[in-house]
């Protein structure tokens, strides 16, 4: 009887996430949404991601409130009430990506992101996170941390995770490969296996091709072709 494995991976929700996400996503039977780990105190892709303007890079951030209210997890991490900045962001997306071949298509979607009043910044992440894994034809199941009811901490929470989904391996990116020990894993009949995406080329607007961007600048530059575009990594047992 053949053996299956159940690759498990997790993911921080991020803002309007780059190529690799997904492609991870893609490479995991089941990625969870850390939404209950600490929100860091810097700055973070969980509130922030890069477009392409006719200026160059184009940051779009998520203000969120932060002041005087200490550690806070993800997942109650609230957005700043003050409206201006997503007039401002939906302006700025318009005029950078009008000409882009497939914006159109996704026009609607933009609206809606920074038009609806989300209260938490995961609700709006995980909103767009779903956009973007049903644009990408991403069929890979996606849970959020909270749902599973697991409390712990690093090193003893993705061993939890896996425990609890029933996983056989864990996938990590190959650059975070060093903070994880194997023979832990093993202990526990877990294979860790590392992942390295590959990172798409494809045309862009504005002057010279920038890698690694808002994963939105694929689809509105290359359309449905974009899912085909973010399959690509390697994964394997060492990350060096």
């Amino acid at each position: 009887m053949a053996f299956h494995i159940m690759i498990v991976s997790t993911c921080r929700p991020y803002f309007a996430p780059f190529p690799g996400f997904f492609t991870k996503i893609i490479q995991s039977d089941l990625a969870v949404l850390l939404d209950t780990v600490q929100f860091p105190r810097g700055t973070t892709w969980l509130t922030r991601n890069r477009w392409k303007s006719h200026q160059g890079m184009l940051w779009l951030t998520v203000p969120v409130s932060k002041k005087g209210l200490g550690l806070q997890r993800i997942s109650d991490v609230k957005i700043c009430c003050d409206g201006q900045w997503c007039r401002k962001h939906l302006e700025s997306l318009k005029t950078a990506y009008r000409h882009a071949p497939y914006f159109d298509d996704h026009e609607a979607f933009c609206e809606e992101m920074f038009s609806r009043q989300f209260e938490k910044l995961i609700d709006l992440n995980r909103c767009v996170i779903t956009y973007l894994l049903k644009q990408l034809n991403i069929k890979t199941k996606v849970l959020l941390l909270s749902d599973l009811g697991i409390s712990a901490k690093e090193p003893r929470l993705t061993m939890e995770i896996c425990r609890r989904v029933d996983g056989t391996a864990f996938l990590v990116g190959s650059s975070a490969g060093k903070y994880f020990e194997r023979d832990a894993f093993e202990k526990n009949g877990i294979e860790l296996m590392f992942f390295k995406p590959r990172i798409p080329v494809y045309p862009q607007l504005w002057g010279p091709f920038i890698p690694n961007l808002s994963v939105f600048d694929l689809i509105f530059n290359c359309g449905p072709k974009g899912a085909e575009m973010v399959t690509g990594g390697k994964v394997d047992g060492s990350y060096k």
